[in-house]
C-alpha cells in the first residue's frame, strides 16, 4: 500500500507539473496571435480610440482561466466626447476560451475582468452620450475566421469608481467601490443578466441637489436585455440601500436621442427606521438618537420617453404612507404617537405646472395634544388649493420628541385654517379663506446666539369669503417678542387688498445684525439698527387720489448701518444714519447719509406716495431731494449678473462656478424722483469730473440730466442727457454737450471716450471746442453701438497742429508738398452728421504755407476714408489739385481726381441685427 501511495503521488505530482508547464508554455505557443486578433477586433467593433501600454497572456492572472490582460488601459468616448475617457483601468483582463482557440484557432472573448478602474459616462444637454462606441451590424467586419469575436458569460467589476453625469436630466450619480458580478450568456442578441452589485459608497444628485449621500448598496437583479434595440427589462430587482429594502422592476430603452422609460421602485410594508437609514447623513445622525416604530410603503414611479431635443419627458409619481408611527428623541417626556401620513404626488411630463400634491393627511399626538392636516395643491404659478390645518401643540413637547437640532423652542401653538380655491395673483383671486393662529409664551433660542427671542404672542387672523382679494381681510393683534431686554410690537389689520385699508401701529428698537445671528450661521448678511415708532392709517386711493386729509399716518422711524439691496443694482446700499419723519403722504428725509461702493451721498428732502408705493405693485414713488456728494463712482452702478454653471470635479463632486456677465444700468419704472446734485468728484469710464451740478430726474423708467455742468481737463462742459434701459442687455441715450477750448493733447491723454471716437488725433496739439448733439443705442457693455448713433455738430480747432494724421501725410507724400504733412490750423469750424455708422464731413477751407485745402467727405466708426480734397495752389488757391483719400485711417490711399469709393452704410435694426447698403 505504501508503494501504491507513494507511486501514485509521483503521478498526481508529475501531472500537476505537466500542467502547470503546459499553462506556462502555452501562452508562448501563440506568440502575438491573442494580442493581435484582440486589437484587430477592437478597431473593427469600437467607435472609440483604445490605448494599453502591453499585453499579457497568462493562466495565473485569473487561476485556471485564460486571459489577456491590457495594462494602463484608456478607451475614449464617441462623439461629442473623443477627447475625454469613458474608461480606464490600471489593468483590464478579457477571458479567452481555451476549447476555440486550440481546436478552431478562433479567439473568442467569454469573459471580462475590470478593477480598481474608473467609468466615466457623459451625456450632453442635446441627449448625445459618450457610451456609443459599438459600431453596428451595418458596419460589421466579414466573419473571418481568424478575427476575433465576443462570447460573454461572465463580467466582473471589482472596486471601481463610476460616474454618470447626465446634463440632460441633470441627473449625477457617483457611485465609489463598486463591485459588480454579472453572469449570462451576454453574446446572444437576447438575454437575461444575473448581477450581483455592491457600493460602498453612492451618491445621487439632480439638478444640483444632493439627495443621497455616502449610502452602502447592495442588490440581486435579473434582467433581461436585448442587444439589437439596446434596451434593458429589469424583472427581478432587489436592492437594499442601507437597511431600506427596495424592489426595482421596470425597462429602459436607449432611443437615438434619448430614453424610453418604465421603472417602478418600492417598498413595502417596511421599517419606518429602515427608511431613515436611506437619507442624508445628517437624518442617521439623528436617528442615532431617537427611536423610530411604524411601518411605511414607497412607490416611485417615472414613464414615458425623455427627449431633450424635442423636450419630451416622462411623467413622475411618488406615494408614501405612514402607519402606526411613533418617534422619541431621547430627550423627549411625550413621544409622538399614531404617526400617520399619506402623500402622493405627481409631475406629469416633468411639469411644475401641472404640479400635484396631494397631503391626505398627515397626523400625531403628543400626548393630549395633536397636529392634522390635509393639503392638496395642483399647479405652481396659478395653484388650486385645498388646505385644513388643525393644531394645539405645546412647542416645548414638540421640538423635544422631534429632536429639532440647535434650536429650543417653547410655547403654545393653535392653528386653524381652511383654504380652498386659486391663488391668482395677476387676475386678483385668492383661495377662500377662513383661519386663525395663535402662539402664546412664545420661546426661541438657537446654538448660534447665547440670548433667546421671548415672551412671543401673536394673534394672527385672516377670512376671505368671496375668493378675492377685495374680501380679503387680515389682523394681527397684536404681536410682540423681547429681544435684548427691548419689547418689540406691531399691531396691524389689512382689508381688500385691491384698495388696501390699513391701521398699522409698530413701536421699538431693534439690532439687525444680533436677531439674525438668532437664526444663522453663514455670517452676517443682515446688520444695523431700527428704532420705529410710526402709525399708519387710510386708504391706499385716498392716498394715490391726494385726499391726504383722510390720512393719519403719523411717526418717527430711525435709521443705522442699514444694508438694502435691490435687484437694479449690483452692490448693497449702506444707509449709516437718517431719520425719517411721516407725515401723511409724505416721509421726510433728515440728514440721511449713506454709502455706495466708493460713493457717499448725503440727502434731504422727502419721498411722497410711500405707502401706495409699498401696498401696490403699480404705484410710482415721488420725491424731491437736495442731493451732495464728496465722490460718486458711477461704475459700480453697472450690474453684473452672477451666472451658475453646474459642473463635474476630477473627484466627481457637484462643484458650482461663477461667471458674470454685463448689463445695462436699469431705471426702475415706477419712480418720479428729483434731485439736486452737487458732487465734487464724479468718475465714469476714466472720465474724472469735477464740481458737477445737474437737476436729476428720474421718470417713467428714464433718466434726465438736466442743465449740467462740470469742469474736466481744465475745460467748462455743460450737457443734456436722457437715458433710459429697453432690456438688460439694451439702452437708450441722447446726448448734448457744449465743451469750450479744452486741450487736444489732454482730451487724448486722460478720456477713454476721446481716444476711441477720435483715434487720429493721438499726436495732435491745440485748442479744441465742441458743440455736438448724439443719440442711439447701448449694449450690455454700456458702449455705443455705432449704427445706431445720430446725430450732429461743430467741432471748432484753434491753434491746432496736426501732427502724426496719416491721411496728411499720405496727400503730403502723394503731392511732393511737404508743409501738408503736419499742418497748423489757425480757426476752422468743422461741421459732420453721423447716421448709419457714417461720419460725413460738411466741405470746410483752411490755410497752410501758402497752400489752400478744402475738404469733404465720409468716414465711418470703423476707420474707412471716403474724403474729396481739393490743394488750392498758392497765391490765391485759384488752382489747384484735386485729390480723394480712401482706405483707412491707419492705411490711406490718395489718388489723384475725384472718384472715390463710397462707403458701405450699416443700418441699425432694433431687433438686434444690422443690414448694409451701398
Amino acid at each position: 500500500m505504501k508503494k501504491i501511495a507513494i507511486k501514485s503521488l509521483k503521478v498526481f505530482g508529475i501531472t500537476i507539473a505537466v500542467i502547470l508547464l503546459f499553462m506556462f508554455l502555452f501562452p508562448i505557443l501563440f506568440p502575438g496571435k491573442i494580442e493581435k486578433e484582440v486589437k484587430e477586433f477592437a478597431n473593427a467593433k469600437l467607435n472609440g480610440e483604445l490605448n494599453f501600454k502591453e499585453a499579457n497572456l497568462s493562466f495565473f492572472n485569473h487561476f485556471p482561466l485564460l486571459t489577456l490582460s491590457l495594462s494602463e488601459f484608456d478607451l475614449k468616448g464617441s462623439a461629442p466626447y473623443k477627447n475625454e475617457t469613458l474608461l480606464s483601468a490600471n489593468e483590464i483582463a478579457f477571458g479567452i476560451n481555451l476549447k476555440d482557440l486550440v481546436w478552431d484557432g478562433q479567439v473568442t472573448i467569454n469573459k471580462i475582468f475590470l478593477s480598481d478602474a474608473f467609468a466615466n459616462i457623459k451625456v450632453n444637454k442635446n441627449g448625445e452620450a459618450n457610451y456609443n462606441i459599438y459600431v453596428s451590424d451595418s458596419k460589421e467586419v466579414s466573419k473571418d475566421s481568424s478575427s476575433a469575436k465576443i462570447k460573454l458569460d461572465k463580467i466582473s467589476i471589482v472596486n471601481t469608481h463610476l460616474v454618470y453625469d447626465d446634463k440632460s436630466t441633470k441627473i449625477l450619480i457617483d457611485a465609489k467601490g463598486f463591485n459588480y458580478l454579472g453572469k449570462g450568456d451576454l453574446d446572444k442578441a437576447i438575454f437575461d443578466l444575473k448581477t450581483e452589485a455592491k457600493i460602498d459608497d453612492f451618491n445621487f444628485a439632480m439638478d444640483g441637489e444632493q439627495y443621497l449621500k455616502n449610502k452602502k448598496v447592495n442588490a440581486d437583479l435579473i434582467t433581461k436585455i436585448n442587444t439589437n434595440s439596446l434596451s434593458f427589462i429589469f424583472e427581478e430587482n432587489n436592492l437594499k440601500i442601507n437597511k431600506l429594502p427596495i424592489d426595482f422592476v421596470g425597462k429602459l430603452d436607449f432611443l437615438k436621442n434619448g430614453y424610453d422609460l418604465d421603472f417602478s421602485v418600492e417598498s413595502k410594508n417596511s421599517l419606518l427606521n429602515d427608511f431613515f437609514t436611506a437619507l442624508p447623513p445628517k437624518y442617521v445622525t439623528w436617528l442615532e438618537k431617537t427611536k423610530v416604530k411604524g411601518n411605511t410603503d414607497l412607490l416611485l414611479t417615472l414613464k414615458g420617453k425623455y427627449i431633450a431635443s424635442t423636450n419630451e419627458k416622462p411623467n413622475l409619481a411618488f406615494n408614501m404612507k405612514i402607519r402606526e408611527g411613533e418617534i422619541n428623541h431621547k430627550e423627549a417626556l411625550v413621544p409622538a404617537t399614531n404617526v400617520f401620513l399619506n402623500f402622493d404626488t405627481k409631475l406629469p411630463a416633468l411639469d411644475v405646472e401641472k404640479l400635484k400634491v396631494n397631503v391626505d393627511s398627515i397626523f400625531f399626538n403628543l400626548g393630549k395634544d395633536y397636529v392634522k392636516a390635509i393639503i392638496k395643491t395642483e399647479g405652481l404659478s396659478k395653484p388650486n388649493i385645498n388646505a385644513k390645518i388643525n393644531t394645539a401643540v405645546d412647542l416645548a413637547n414638540l421640538d423635544r420628541a422631534f429632536g429639532i437640532g440647535n434650536v429650543d423652542l417653547k410655547g403654545k401653538l393653535n392653528v386653524d385654517i381652511n383654504s380652498k380655491g386659486v391663488y391668482d395673483k395677476a387676475n386678483k383671486i385668492v383661495p377662500i379663506t377662513k383661519g386663525s393662529i395663535s402662539l402664546k409664551n412664545g420661546y426661541i433660542k438657537t446654538d448660534y446666539y447665547p440670548n433667546p427671542i421671548k415672551n412671543i404672542n401673536v394673534l394672527a387672523n385672516v377670512s376671505d369669503n368671496s375668493g378675492s382679494l377685495k374680501d380679503l381681510k387680515i389682523n394681527l393683534s397684536p404681536a410682540s417678542f423681547d429681544f435684548e431686554g427691548k419689547p418689540i410690537y406691531v399691531k396691524a389689520a389689512l382689508e381688500n387688498l385691491e384698495n388696501v385699508k390699513y391701521d398699522i401701529i409698530a413701536k421699538g428698537e431693534l439690532e439687525l445684525a444680533k436677531i439674525y445671528k438668532v437664526f444663522s450661521t453663514k455670517g452676517l448678511d443682515l446688520e444695523g439698527y431700527i428704532k420705529a415708532d410710526v402709525a399708519f392709517k387710510g386708504t391706499q386711493s385716498d392716498a394715490t387720489n391726494g385726499n391726504y386729509h383722510k390720512l393719519n399716518n403719523k411717526g418717527t422711524l430711525i435709521l443705522r448701518n442699514i444694508k438694502t439691496t435691490s435687484e437694479y443694482l449690483p452692490k448693497p446700499f449702506l444707509i449709516k444714519d437718517g431719520t425719517f419723519v411721516f407725515n401723511q403722504d409724505k416721509m421726510n428725509f433728515s440728514n440721511f447719509n449713506a454709502v455706495y461702493g466708493q460713493s457717499d451721498l448725503k440727502m434731504n428732502g422727502y419721498m411722497q406716495n410711500v405707502i401706495d408705493f409699498v401696498l401696490s405693485q403699480n404705484a410710482v414713488l415721488k420725491g424731491d431731494f437736495t442731493l451732495t456728494s464728496n465722490y460718486i463712482n458711477i461704475d459700480e452702478f453697472m450690474p453684473k449678473s452672477q451666472v451658475l454653471n453646474q459642473t463635474i470635479s476630477s473627484e466627481s463632486k457637484v462643484e458650482t462656478k461663477k461667471e458674470t456677465e454685463s448689463g445695462v444700468v436699469i431705471i426702475p419704472p415706477n419712480l418720479d424722483l428729483k434731485f439736486n446734485c452737487l458732487a465734487q468728484k464724479v468718475d465714469f469710464d476714466e472720465l474724472k469730473m469735477q464740481n458737477l451740478k445737474s437737476e436729476v430726474v428720474i421718470n417713467k423708467g428714464k433718466i434726465m440730466l438736466n442743465k449740467s455742468g462740470f469742469d474736466i481737463i481744465g475745460s467748462n462742459v455743460n450737457m443734456d442727457v436722457v437715458y433710459g434701459s429697453e432690456t438688460t442687455k439694451k439702452a437708450f441715450f441722447d446726448f448734448k454737450v457744449v465743451a469750450k477750448e479744452f486741450d487736444v493733447k489732454r482730451a487724448y491723454k486722460e478720456i477713454k471716450m476721446f481716444r476711441e471716437m477720435a483715434s487720429a488725433a493721438e499726436s495732435a496739439e491745440g485748442i479744441v471746442s465742441l458743440d455736438y448733439k448724439v443719440a442711439g443705442k447701448l449694449n450690455d457693455q454700456m458702449q455705443p453701438i455705432y449704427p445706431s448713433l445720430s446725430g450732429g455738430g461743430i467741432l471748432s480747432v484753434k491753434n491746432v497742429k496736426m501732427k502724426g494724421f496719416k491721411m496728411f501725410g499720405a496727400v503730403s507724400k502723394k503731392t511732393g508738398k511737404d508743409a501738408i504733412k503736419n499742418p497748423d490750423l489757425s480757426k476752422v469750424d468743422i461741421k459732420t452728421t453721423i447716421k448709419n455708422n457714417i461720419i460725413t464731413i460738411e466741405r470746410f477751407k483752411f490755410k497752410v504755407a501758402g497752400f489752400r485745402p478744402r475738404i469733404e467727405g465720409t468716414t465711418s466708426f470703423d476707420g474707412k476714408l471716403n474724403i474729396k480734397m481739393r490743394l488750392g495752389l498758392p497765391p490765391l488757391g485759384i488752382i489747384g489739385i484735386p485729390l480723394t483719400v480712401t482706405g483707412t485711417q491707419e492705411n490711406p490711399k490718395v489718388k489723384l481726381g475725384r472718384k472715390g469709393e463710397d462707403i458701405e452704410e450699416t443700418e441699425y435694426d432694433d431687433s438686434t441685427t444690422v443690414t448694409t447698403k451701398p
